[in-house]
């Protein structure tokens, strides 16, 4: 996670200093549905993500962005048969500076290409619904003891690699309002030894 921080401060500093004596600043969030690719395809289900930026446009055509990304993957039955568990995850949280190149500036419905690279920390766990008791008050019975459903995690293991991506969006709306945007992009994490990690998130949200 310290590994995180850092890059996120370098790639912040290196969006503001190239900017100059640009003052139009942006910034959005997001979510949807991530699809995963290559070799973790047949491994996992259809995952969600969420997404923040923030950066700045150099001119109407071209600008820079720091992304912040979270996705995640539930482990599919074949996966979780296979290792003996009854459940699993597979979580990326990644923080990468990406260049953007507005197709269409100035009008309602801008196209815009987006691509860059970064860090990515991917997290995979196998877990097990358990159960935990935990006190609890009520105003006519006062405290008393209940049954709440907890997730168990058998085993996990963490790695921090670099990656890459690049992808299209859509985002509707003028130039000084908040704009809607549709976005996809394709990941790939390199894991080392001929490994890659590759999903593609597409993510709804608001860009300011």
């Amino acid at each position: 996670m310290k590994q995180i921080a850092k890059c996120i401060s370098v790639a912040a500093i290196a969006a503001i200093a190239a900017a100059g004596q640009e003052s139009r600043f942006t910034f959005g969030v997001g979510g949807g549905f991530t699809e995963p690719r290559g070799q973790i395809d047949s491994r996992v289900d259809r995952g969600w993500n969420l997404t923040a930026n923030g950066g700045v446009n150099f001119n109407k055509w071209v600008g820079a962005v720091v992304d912040l990304g979270y996705n995640r993957f539930g482990m599919n039955r074949a996966t979780t048969q296979m290792f003996g568990v009854p459940d699993g995850n597979v979580g990326s949280l990644s923080a990468t500076l990406n260049p953007i190149v507005h197709l269409s500036p100035g009008r309602y419905a801008d196209v815009y290409l987006t691509g860059g690279g970064g860090v990515y920390h991917t997290n995979q766990q196998f877990t097990s619904p358990s159960s935990a008791v935990v006190p609890v008050f009520d105003p006519f019975f006062g405290f008393y003891n209940a049954v709440i459903p907890t997730t168990d995690v058998l085993a996990s293991s963490s790695i921090t690699k670099p990656g890459v991506n690049g992808g299209i969006g859509f985002a509707i709306g003028t130039r000084w309002r908040a704009k809607v945007f549709a976005e996809a992009r394709y990941h790939r994490i390199f894991r080392g030894n001929g490994r890659y990690l590759d999903y593609i998130p597409v993510s709804f949200g608001l860009r300011w």
